[in-house]
């Protein structure tokens, strides 16, 4: 029996440009590099030199505060590139992927009778265990401590994300090995939450307690879905994962092989024909990319969705937790007098000389232009008509600003990831980057506190 959840507060931002339901397998990259920007936290230490050849699952690095998590190649050939930064600190590795893949198998663990202990050591050497993400802090969990519960959303409501319901349809093997793994490491529940209204795989998972999600944008992220299923309070922790990072865990498990294949979105009002590619983390974007074709010249691409993503080039790589991959126009122009006007093409949450509540399933071709600049907080009441949570969204991102530790608890930053802000940074008038307010809020809070 599932329990339903509806969320009310949000706004759907309907763009032009998602992907059909069209599968095609994207073309072998040349080069695969893991971006160390994707694992928030933690510090490499190399297993591998540049010009060392390594296998698909091969370790690359491992964690220096947690020397047992390996970080393994995606693919197998020739690691190539080191590319540091300042302090010489690792910011990117590149392998140069053979034509034929060489992957490295590993002795699989029985899933009915191993232990807890025997499936976390086994998840952290094959290269499984990054996958799982830990509140607070949203960081890689750390394996020594215990979640009361694991959740997982499968339900999209981010502006063109690839739909689960429709890449999942052929994965329910993976995805079970990996939910009954998971249930033995931890003593509460695993909570899996779908849309109300799809038709998704995850709903026949054994061993899961079903959610029914509901609402706008954000009710398909999963700290919408942990804040009203079971919040989390100071000295808890609870672990999330994504349902295509869970098929990977799951091969993992089943196989003893590390496949990081992927299905992308390729999305965007820019891109000819939307649809989706079968690739590999970190694969370059090139490689579908202008399989579908682009409108225009100039485009902001996107590593993500548009309100998580980052900003990217043609020469960049699929990023390690993405699925979905943007483009849209650039919007470098500037409209003569566009404060003072009536807006019958934007979306907006307010009323005031914008026009889109008349048209609710209107969808948008909109550009990066803020349509204005960055300024002080201006208190318009706005961040909690979309801002689902049991929360303060202004009063956390000020007490975050002012690095105030006893305020950002009470206020509920143990809660949070950045992702949970991009909406209010979308409607944001004053322009504040809400997102790395709080990322920067919950790195002060773990380093004073831990």
């Amino acid at each position: 029996m599932s329990k339903d959840i509806r969320i009310k507060k949000g706004l759907n931002i309907n763009l032009v440009g998602a992907a059909e339901h069209t599968t095609s397998k994207a073309v072998s990259s040349n080069t695969y590099a893991l971006n160390l920007n994707d694992f928030h936290g933690i510090t490499p230490k190399m297993l591998v030199k540049e010009g060392e050849e390594v296998k698909a699952g091969e370790p690359l690095f491992y964690d220096k505060k947690m020397q047992d998590m390996h970080f393994v190649s995606p693919v197998s050939g020739e690691l190539v590139e080191i590319v540091r930064g300042a302090r010489r600190r690792i910011l990117t590795l590149k392998v140069l992927a053979d034509k034929e893949q060489d992957y490295m198998i590993h002795k699989v663990p029985d899933l009915d009778t191993a232990d807890a202990e025997e499936l976390k050591t086994y998840l952290l050497q094959t290269g499984g265990w990054p996958f799982i993400k830990q509140r607070p802090y949203d960081i890689i969990a750390n394996p020594q401590k215990t979640p009361k519960a694991i959740f997982i959303s499968g339900y999209t409501t981010a502006p063109l994300a690839a739909e689960l319901d429709y890449v999942l349809q052929d994965k329910r093997q993976e995805m079970q090995a990996a939910i009954t793994a998971l249930a033995k490491l931890t003593p509460g529940k695993i909570h899996v939450s779908v849309g109300k209204k799809g038709d998704s795989v995850l709903e026949r998972m054994k061993g899961v307690e079903l959610h029914k999600v509901s609402g706008p944008h954000p009710a398909g992220l999963v700290g919408t879905q942990i804040n009203k299923i079971d919040p989390v309070n100071k000295g808890e922790v609870v672990w999330t994962i994504t349902p295509q990072d869970l098929v990977i865990m799951g091969e993992l498990l089943l196989t003893g092989k590390f496949n990081a294949e992927r299905v992308v979105a390729l999305a965007g009002s820019v891109i000819k024909n939307p649809k989706y590619y079968v690739t590999k983390i970190g694969a370059e974007i090139s490689t579908f990319l202008y399989a579908s074709g682009v409108k225009q010249e100039k485009f902001r691409l996107i590593n993500g969705d548009v309100l998580t993503g980052s900003k990217t080039n043609t020469e960049g790589y699929l990023g390690f937790y993405n699925n979905t991959v943007t483009a849209i126009p650039e919007g470098d122009d500037y409209e003569f007098f566009g404060w003072n006007k009536p807006v019958f093409d934007k979306i907006s949450s307010t009323r005031a000389l914008t026009f889109s509540w008349l048209q609710p399933n209107k969808k948008y071709d909109l550009d990066t232009n803020t349509n204005g600049e960055h300024r002080a907080f201006v208190v318009t009441g706005r961040y909690e008509e979309v801002f689902p949570m049991d929360i303060y969204p202004l009063q956390l991102l000020k007490a975050c600003m002012v690095k105030d530790l006893d305020e950002m608890e009470q206020l509920g930053l143990y809660e949070v990831a950045p992702e949970d802000f991009s909406l209010t940074e979308f409607i944001c008038i004053s322009k504040q980057p809400h997102q790395q307010i709080i990322r920067e809020g919950l790195d002060l809070l773990q380093e004073e506190i831990g």
